[in-house]
């Protein structure tokens, strides 16, 4: 008896033991959650973070394309890490580092860097060419770039910039509220190919924008920001309950 009994027992074992590795609920073994910050994979972290903005495929939406040879050739590395770690402030562009408040770490951010660079820069795109730098050596003058906007923009944005058929308004005061004076420039010198806006070298044929008309007609942009954006008044300097 005690054979078959130790039998019967084996069996038993054996049988619960196959029951609990295949039963119902039970996670497979590649089913095991990941840790967040262990992921590494650039097409992960570009579609969950970035694409929402720039594009599936880095060709541009609600902001600028990063799949553009024309802004990876004037935004370095440090550029791209110091945007993503840090965001714009004032923009709607956020700040992904968990050391400014954000979910990816220090690696991650690397880690989209660098295939941002790795799949979509060109670096003899623009062999050759004088292309402004990022960011402006000069301050802009607010009077000469208007003349540069009138001599440049205005076919496409209309005499004052509230837009034509071409164009929309590029002094809306929406638009301006929600885009930096860096963010102004970069668009003057990369332009939106993907919604038709042509860089510094083709708004007027032959006559490439300097960088100092950069310089001016972003000064002469922003002199259109509204002070107080979204307040269709006066702005009073009186305290709350003096107003009337």
């Amino acid at each position: 008896m005690s054979g078959r009994s130790n039998l019967f027992g084996l069996l038993l074992l054996a049988f619960a033991c196959f029951g609990c590795t295949n039963s119902p609920g039970r996670p497979a073994a590649d089913a095991v959650p990941i840790d967040p910050e262990d992921i590494s994979n650039f097409d992960f972290l570009y579609a969950h973070n970035c694409a929402g903005c720039h594009g599936p495929d880095g060709k541009g939406g609600a902001s600028l394309a990063l799949a553009d040879p024309v802004y990876l050739a004037i935004a370095d590395d440090s550029i791209l890490r110091a945007v993503t770690t840090n965001g714009v402030a004032g923009t709607l562009m956020p700040a992904f580092a968990k050391s400014a408040g954000g979910m990816l770490t220090d690696q991650q951010i690397e880690v989209i860097v660098r295939g941002i660079r790795e799949h979509w820069s060109k670096p003899d795109a623009l062999r050759g060419e004088n292309v402004p730098p990022y960011s402006a050596p000069n301050p802009g003058d607010v009077s000469r770039g208007s003349a540069v906007f009138s001599a440049y923009c205005t076919s496409c944005h209309g005499p004052e910039g509230r837009g034509s058929p071409k164009a929309s308004s590029i002094v809306d005061g929406s638009y301006l509220a929600l885009v930096s004076n860096q963010g102004l420039r970069t668009i003057v010198i990369v332009g939106r190919p993907d919604l038709g806006a042509p860089d510094w070298r083709g708004d007027v044929p032959g006559k490439p924008l300097s960088s100092q008309d950069v310089s001016d007609v972003v000064a002469w942009l922003a002199s259109q920001r509204a002070k107080y954006p979204g307040r269709p008044y006066q702005h009073s300097e009186k305290s709350v309950g003096e107003l009337r």
